[in-house]
């Protein structure tokens, strides 16, 4: 029997309410990759070059803390792991994820929400992370079918 977990980190609820509507769909457990000092309102302005997530962005090697210990993905065959997309990238604290839990030989799927970038560019900086998992296509899910097309990965 196939065990999925959905990791997904969310800051303004958008993608927090899509991961939640691919577990209900697929049966899977979910994990919020939440970060130990919550992101404020301030730290969110993308405008903002000298903002918290403008300044994670400018450093690759930036991992934010996580607020809870990471889940043992041992007993799962798939992860879906979700995020809003900035700057055409996931948000550094999903590559603390990443690179925390063991995903080698897991199938793990992306899934994004975003107000006009695209998936791609996090899709390849992922896969870069974690070689030794086996990515499948990500999709950017603003609104509704996330449910459908969790469905067809499966």
């Amino acid at each position: 029997m196939s065990k999925t977990l959905v990791a997904y980190f969310s800051a303004s609820g958008t993608t927090a309410r899509v991961a939640r509507e691919i577990a209900r769909a697929t049966g899977a457990d979910l994990y919020e990759i939440a970060p130990r000092v919550a992101y404020s309102a301030a730290d969110l302005d993308w405008n903002d070059s000298t903002s918290r997530t403008s300044l994670e962005r400018a450093d690759d090697a930036a991992r934010p803390e996580l607020l809870s210990a990471l889940p043992n993905t041992e007993d799962y065959d798939t992860v879906f792991v979700g995020f809003p997309v900035w700057w055409y990238v996931e948000p550094r604290i999903v590559d603390t994820f990443i690179e925390g839990v063991d995903l080698a030989g897991k199938t793990v799927v992306p899934f994004a929400t975003s107000g006009g970038s695209g998936i791609s560019g996090a899709e390849r900086r992922m896969h870069g992370l974690r070689p030794d998992a086996e990515w499948k296509p990500g999709k950017l899910l603003n609104g509704a079918n996330a449910a459908a097309w969790a469905l067809t990965v499966l």
